[in-house]
């Protein structure tokens, strides 16, 4: 099988000097050889319809405008088949799990030394998984641990747009709000609606609301991170 190049990366982080620091890193020991930054998700958005896309992108689960998985799921639907590493302080084996769930390829502790990024890469471009060392799948829950299982799966089944749109719905707005938000025609937006319902297999917009809620940060996250 031939080796994935990763000779672009875009880090999606909002502290600047991790940035500096993860760049100086990815050049030195991944091989990475242009380097992009931004410090929200809906600027990765808007920089992933663009091309050329970068190779690889590298994510922190709390961002400006969006903590947790539920951010992932969004990024994974505008980046296709680019491959997404998480890279956070929060490195709890339900976070892992979570993000592995929602489409990662890897995930490396963000004060990881380089050697760890080096060989999170080296599995990356070989087209394997990176898992962090000591990482242990959480044993099952019950309840709770499935129906967020269900919620992540069933959002990750949305485009793009649809993932948009779901956002926007959870921020309150009318479907005339979110034609005009998208530009875009009101019944295109009631397409959709009913597109994102079936696929998240409920029947109103409130379910999908608390379903969306089911993939936040706070539904995953040890009770002190």
């Amino acid at each position: 099988m031939s080796e994935r190049a990763l000779a672009t990366a875009l880090i999606v982080d909002d502290h600047p000097l991790f940035c500096d620091a993860l760049s100086i890193t990815l050049r030195a020991v991944a091989g990475v050889a242009q380097v992009e930054t931004v410090d929200r998700l809906e600027t990765a958005l808007a920089r992933l319809d663009l091309s050329p896309l970068p190779d690889v992108i590298v994510l922190d689960l709390n961002l400006p405008d969006v903590t947790g998985v539920d951010g992932l799921i969004r990024l994974k639907a505008a980046a296709g088949q680019v491959p997404v590493v998480v890279v956070s302080s929060l490195a709890d084996n339900r976070v892992v799990s979570a993000a592995f769930q929602a489409g990662a390829v890897g995930f490396v502790p963000k004060h990881s030394r380089r050697e760890v990024f080096r060989a999170a890469f080296d599995a990356i471009r070989e087209g394997k998984s990176y898992l962090p060392e000591g990482y242990v799948p959480p044993a099952p829950e019950g309840g709770p641990a499935t129906s967020r299982e269900h919620a992540i799966a069933r959002l990750a089944l949305l485009t793009k747009q649809q993932a948009k749109i779901l956002q926007l719905i959870c921020e309150g707005r009318l479907n005339k709000q979110i034609a005009f938000d998208l530009s875009i025609a009101e019944t295109t937006v009631k397409a959709h609606v009913t597109a994102i319902m079936r696929k998240l297999g409920v029947q109103s917009r409130t379910q999908a609301v608390l379903l969306a809620g089911e993939a936040s940060f706070h539904a995953i996250m040890p009770e002190d991170g």
